[in-house]
């Protein structure tokens, strides 16, 4: 039988966990609040995340990370992106040899603009093939309700693909492969910035023209990104990229179009940190992901433009004003 380690126990983690489970796999969650773990081993479910939810009998936790990595054939990360060097440095002298490390964290690191796959390489000192990144339109609480959804499993070898594909191929999680890992990992990023924009469009009262507006024009940002790092243009018209942009953009279990909308409404950022109860991956990384725009010379508005209302106290209104006065050029552009 398969075994999974996975390393984080919130929604996202615990879903995910639900998927490999109901695929057949042996999973172990490890979670650092004894109280949570308890509560998973005991009511078989996660009271916190994803309350109601039966977790399947194949799923157990646990507070000890060396019990979780044992025996592992796949590590799966679920953690926040910016706590992932420091959790993984801790982790990483316990993983089996031979374990391929599993992504679901859609971020870019602050200060180094590092994506995912490249942190967990360094930190785990791994090659590139023993490292894949799992991502897609998944809102957590939607898989954990086991409703059809797609997903894509990217890798740089191809077979390692396949094997986590097989892992978490249920009847209602279907997954695809790819190769393009850069491509998969910016289309998820970067989706959680323009998902702060569309939902602060939201939150402001602007129409379905202005949020459409929005998502295709934030498509186009993450696809010029993308090929400036030699991603394969393909990758940001499936799953990875539209696909996982439109759910975020326009779902309310949305963690970034929530944040978003309260900004829109006139929150402050430290207001609305404090009604949100999980991690909105796109408000530290929208300013990472410019930090990568920029060392690569591509123009991003949209991202720059979150940054500034999120982290500058730019007034929504006076950042769209801007955004709608730039001079005028061919779509392509």
């Amino acid at each position: 039988m398969t075994r999974c380690a996975v390393f984080g126990t919130g929604s996202w983690g615990t879903a995910f966990a639900m998927v490999l489970a109901d695929a057949g796999c042996e999973v172990t969650l490890w979670g650092r609040r004894a109280t949570l773990v308890d509560a998973i081993n005991t009511g078989r479910t996660n009271p916190d995340y994803l309350p109601g939810v039966e977790l399947p009998a194949g799923v157990r936790a646990t507070t000890d990370p060396a019990e979780a990595a044992r025996g592992a054939d796949f590590t799966v990360l679920a953690v926040p992106s910016q706590t992932l060097r420091a959790n993984l440095a801790e982790w990483a002298p316990l993983l089996p040899s031979d374990t391929v490390l599993v992504s679901l964290m859609k971020g870019v690191e602050l200060g180094t603009a590092k994506r995912m796959s490249e942190v967990i390489e360094e930190v785990a000192k791994v090659p590139a093939e023993r490292v894949a990144v799992l991502t897609g339109p998944n809102l957590a609480k939607e898989v954990a309700a086991r409703q059809p959804a797609a997903a894509v499993v990217a890798c740089a070898d191809e077979s390692v693909a396949q094997r986590l594909q097989t892992a978490c191929h249920t009847a209602y999680f279907r997954p695809y492969t790819n190769t393009d890992v850069v491509g998969c990992e910016l289309g998820g990023a970067v989706k959680n910035v323009i998902a702060l924009a569309v939902g602060i469009a939201t939150g402001m009262g602007l129409g379905d023209n202005a949020k459409a507006s929005l998502i295709t024009r934030g498509l186009a940002e993450t696809t010029r990104l993308g090929l400036a790092m030699g991603a394969d243009a393909h990758t940001f018209a499936g799953l990875a990229g539209m696909g996982d942009l439109v759910a975020t953009c326009s779902s309310p279990l949305s963690r970034n179009n929530t944040f978003g909308t309260n900004l829109g409404r006139g929150m402050s950022l430290a207001e609305t940190i404090a009604v949100t109860k999980q991690t909105a991956e796109g408000v530290k990384s929208c300013e990472s992901v410019l930090d990568l725009a920029r060392r690569h010379g591509v123009d991003m508005p949209l991202t720059e433009t979150v940054v500034e209302i999120v982290h500058e106290g730019k007034p929504p209104l006076v950042a769209l004003k801007e955004l709608m006065s730039r001079s005028a050029k061919p779509e392509r552009h």
